[in-house]
């Protein structure tokens, strides 16, 4: 599952591993992002200290076996983390599918937990060349779900993704105990304190959030991105 930051993705991975057939893994590349890119995020010690730095061990172990032999493996993907460079091979392994939102709502939601963010740390460039490299590589568009469909309609957009990934939904999928995963990163008591108070996804969302006039730009490039995936994405009912 490919977002940026900020996207119901964290959500989303509660939800399979509320089906109990799957296993979940929280942005594996995290820490290797980090040792790379050179640059420092909030706890970034400590998730240097809680993950391989080394992209290609990484990659080996999501392409392994399912942890704990679980019939599905759901892995947690930031686009932002691949940095060039980086091989991208392993992918095949996996059906990928693009977890997409509007920009505004991205940029409001980051800029409360780290201030400035930057067209890189939101991932939206990072996320359309991915989606370009699947699609090629496919012959046709990879699957794609906007999180504002979800949060509309949990039960409907979540049984669309899973009949096009070939698998059954369940209704377990719709509820999540509160306080957080097992498989959390390490940097979840920074970002992750409104879903870990969920047990469930939040109500639809409301009207596009209007930004402050610092991050017109932002939102001016990062907008037709967005909008060349939504394209393609699992039609709300």
């Amino acid at each position: 599952m490919w977002s940026g930051p900020r996207n119901l993705s964290t959500a989303l991975m509660y939800s399979f591993a509320a089906r109990g057939d799957c296993a979940v893994v929280d942005e594996p590349f995290y820490a290797a992002y980090l040792a790379q890119a050179g640059i420092t995020h909030p706890m970034n010690a400590e998730i240097l200290a809680s993950q391989p730095t080394d992209p290609a061990q990484v990659a080996k172990q999501l392409i392994g076996p399912n942890p704990a032999q679980s019939p599905i493996f759901y892995q947690k993907h930031m686009t932002h983390h691949m940095l060039p460079g980086m091989d991208l091979a392993w992918m095949a392994h996996c059906e990928n599918v693009f977890l997409i939102r509007h920009p505004a709502r991205v940029i409001a939601s980051y800029a409360r937990k780290r201030e400035g963010p930057t067209l890189t740390d939101i991932g939206f460039p990072q996320q359309a060349a991915l989606f370009e490299r699947e699609s090629k590589r496919l012959g046709h568009a990879p699957i794609v779900i906007d999180s504002y469909d979800i949060r509309a309609n949990p039960a409907a957009m979540l049984t669309k993704l899973c009949a096009a990934l070939g698998i059954p939904y369940t209704d377990k999928m719709l509820n999540w105990p509160a306080g957080g995963h097992a498989d959390d990163g390490i940097w979840a008591s920074h970002w992750y304190g409104a879903v870990h108070r969920s047990t469930g996804f939040e109500e639809a969302e409301g009207p596009v959030p209007t930004l402050p006039a610092e991050y017109a730009d932002l939102l001016a490039v990062a907008l037709p991105l967005y909008d060349a995936i939504k394209a393609f994405k699992l039609p709300a009912p």
